[in-house]
């Protein structure tokens, strides 16, 4: 019978997270720290209390489901990251889709902006999880891995496609396929996260930077190059860098890149692996070019014409934050069609018009050219066919997996 894995930490993944909001995706806010207002991320010091919190293993649990209230109880709890969903520019406590899935369906939304990141909320969720307990949240959004997580030990609920009938249709194809959720039974995206290649043209001398071979190897660029704190990000482009596929690789395939990786260090290629920090230092001109999230880069473009940025001819990585409903959610049915509400073209639009991150939803480009043509003609946020096709994801690890892979990456870093 599988079991998941104990709550405490091994000193690598402890590194991870360690990284991850000293200057990762999670530090001040898991959205770009251009955008105002960001929210708090756990800090460091209460790693201790789910590292050590004394859960004891349960056995994997089938069959979440419970009674559904969702006819008599027209409300729906909504976990999500902060900064990740729009607001009225003159009311900010005003969202704008959110008020009219309401006026639609009648649903009431209660909305949380308490996802700071993957590994604290994890820690929240997981006691009642583990018991078979209702967590208070019908629809949470997390990170593909940690939802891998929780598929895996049979904490979500599959969904029914009768509620979706507009995610089933109108997801863009490069999301459709995930070997750790076939055929979208437990997920759909909410956002994609990009890993581009960016430069600034003025700090480069007006060349362009096309590659990660180019950031690892090119003299020019010596000492002005960042890469990314997050394991997955930077592994995943290097190994495709090296025509390894990030979805099917091997020990020995990651083994190869990290020791490319050392090479860069050693030489001083890289200046620095960075998180959110990297985009004043872009703009700056500090780094000259770097391995960055597109959803900055678009921020960044709109204050300095000297930001570019380049996909690979040998592909860049996809990440996704998805929507998953947890065992024992109390009002499923209205959940997916929350999960629905968001793959109506027109509603994606202004969705992606304020997050600027990837958007899921195939024929967006319409209705977001409606709000802002500058965003529609976006590849950044509404990917072209040929862009599309260089998308890559990151496989699904085991414990014993992250935690090797964590080690190897810290040793990189120096973390």
């Amino acid at each position: 019978m599988d079991q998941f894995e104990s709550d405490r930490l091994s000193p690598p993944q402890l590194a991870a997270i360690r990284r991850s909001m000293s200057n990762g995706r999670a530090a001040l806010s898991r959205r770009s720290l251009l955008r105002a207002g960001g929210g708090g991320a756990l800090a460091v010091g209460g790693l201790g209390t789910l590292a050590g919190c004394g859960i004891p293993p349960a056995a994997r649990t089938e069959g979440g489901a419970s009674e559904d209230f969702s006819d008599k109880e027209k409300t729906v709890s909504f976990s999500n990251w902060t900064e990740y969903m729009d607001v009225d520019e003159n009311d900010k406590n005003r969202r704008p889709t959110l008020e009219k899935f309401t006026r639609r369906t009648g649903i009431k939304v209660k909305y949380a902006e308490d996802v700071n990141d993957n590994n604290e909320f994890f820690g929240k969720i997981k006691p009642q999880l583990a018991a078979g307990q209702d967590t208070g949240r019908d629809l949470i959004c997390v990170t593909d891995w940690l939802a891998a997580r929780l598929i895996r030990f049979g904490w979500a609920q599959k969904l029914d496609p009768a509620n979706l009938p507009n995610a089933y249709a109108n997801l863009a194809p490069q999301f459709r396929d995930v070997e750790w959720d076939p055929g979208r039974a437990y997920t759909y995206p909410w956002a994609g996260i990009s890993v581009v290649v960016a430069y600034n043209v003025k700090a480069t001398g007006g060349r362009e930077v096309t590659s990660v071979s180019q950031l690892l190897d090119d003299p020019k660029l010596k000492g002005k190059v960042g890469v990314l704190s997050e394991m997955r990000d930077t592994m995943g482009m290097t190994m495709l860098d090296m025509g390894k596929d990030p979805a099917k690789f091997t020990t020995d395939d990651f083994d190869a890149a990290a020791a490319r990786l050392q090479k860069a260090v050693d030489k001083r290629q890289i200046r620095r692996f960075t998180g959110n920090d990297y985009t004043s230092d872009l703009t700056k001109g500090d780094l000259a070019a770097c391995l960055a999230w597109a959803g900055d880069v678009v921020q960044l473009q709109a204050d300095n014409p000297d930001v570019r940025f380049h996909i690979p001819d040998s592909g860049y990585l996809t990440g996704t934050d998805v929507l998953l409903v947890p065992n024992k959610a109390r009002h499923k049915e209205n959940a997916e069609r929350l999960i629905d509400h968001y793959y109506q073209p027109a509603i994606a639009a202004e969705l992606a018009a304020w997050i600027n991150y990837v958007c899921p939803v195939d024929g967006v480009k319409d209705e977001l050219a409606k709000i802002s043509e500058e965003a529609a003609n976006d590849p950044l946020i509404v990917p072209d066919k040929k862009m599309a096709e260089k998308s890559n994801n990151f496989r699904a690890l085991s414990p014993k997996e992250e935690t090797a892979y964590e080690a190897k990456f810290a040793q990189l870093t120096g973390a």
